[in-house]
């Protein structure tokens, strides 16, 4: 495989114009020359909560499959936005503002805003109200709780206040087993900020798929806004808002959140690594 080094890599953080304080992803761009088990080495290796390859497409301005340090994924929110910014800057895909991604969940449809905000235009969810509770998170009182399908499956449900959710130190043992049993990604919980009627603060906790909290999550937040639209809360917090996740982590991202026929997620991504992938 010597032939193969050389591949250029890129580490994005995303949800944040400012480096690390987004969520990041590794991105292997021109990876045709790797199989599935290279990649899955390489995504084990990085132990980030994605890594990403990039691949030509026939039908799309370029192809992506994605990872967790365990498996792969047919979509996932910052992998896709961090990727379209690397793809972009690369000059894999030449400079444009519309896009179009290739994925395990179809072709994803990505605009780049003047602002320099990457969105991307969510896939249909399926939804399910479950009669269960979250384990070890205390959720507002007459809370439902939504299982969403967007790709990764989280459960959704709404906290109290933000201070509460702030707080929230959930046992990821009870959490691991009950996601395991439900065939879920994890749990996302939100709450309103309380700084802002157009601004809410977000959690997902994934720990059976090795990820007990993650920094700022897209697919996360894509649910959350498939639960205030399932439950007719759009007017709350409007249907353009914030939300700000990662502060726990040492981080702060922020999701721009669109709600009209679809849903729309989007933000800043910035590099903060580059070079090459020794194979």
């Amino acid at each position: 495989m010597g032939a193969m080094a050389g591949l250029r890599f890129k580490q994005v953080d995303v949800f944040t114009a400012q480096p690390f304080l987004g969520n990041p992803v590794a991105v292997v761009i021109g990876a045709e020359g790797l199989d599935t088990a290279a990649m899955q080495r390489i995504a084990c290796w990085t132990n980030l909560s994605e890594t990403t390859f990039i691949l030509k497409s026939s039908i799309a301005d370029y192809r992506l499959r994605i990872f967790t340090p365990q498996h792969e994924l047919p979509f996932a929110g910052h992998p896709t936005i961090g990727s379209a910014h690397a793809a972009l800057e690369s000059g894999f895909v030449p400079k444009k503002n519309r896009l179009v991604q290739e994925c395990g969940a179809g072709l994803i449809e990505l605009s780049v805003e003047n602002d320099g905000r990457i969105f991307l235009r969510a896939p249909p969810a399926k939804t399910e109200v479950l009669n269960t509770a979250i384990p070890s998170i205390p959720l507002a009182a007459g809370g439902k709780v939504i299982k969403v399908d967007v790709g990764p499956v989280w459960v959704v449900g709404e906290m109290a206040d933000a201070r509460a959710l702030a707080a929230l130190k959930p046992d990821m043992t009870a959490l691991a087993k009950w996601s395991n049993a439900l065939k879920i990604s994890g749990a996302t919980v939100f709450a309103a900020s309380g700084e802002s009627a157009s601004q809410i603060h977000v959690r997902s906790f994934a720990p059976a798929h090795g990820i007990p909290e993650d920094p700022v999550c897209g697919s996360g937040n894509i649910s959350v806004a498939v639960f205030l639209k399932a439950n007719g809360f759009l007017e709350r917090f409007g249907k353009a808002y914030t939300a700000r996740q990662g502060m726990q982590l040492g981080r702060d991202g922020r999701v721009s959140v669109r709600l009209n026929d679809k849903v729309e997620i989007g933000g800043h991504a910035v590099t903060c690594v580059e070079g090459t992938l020794a194979l």
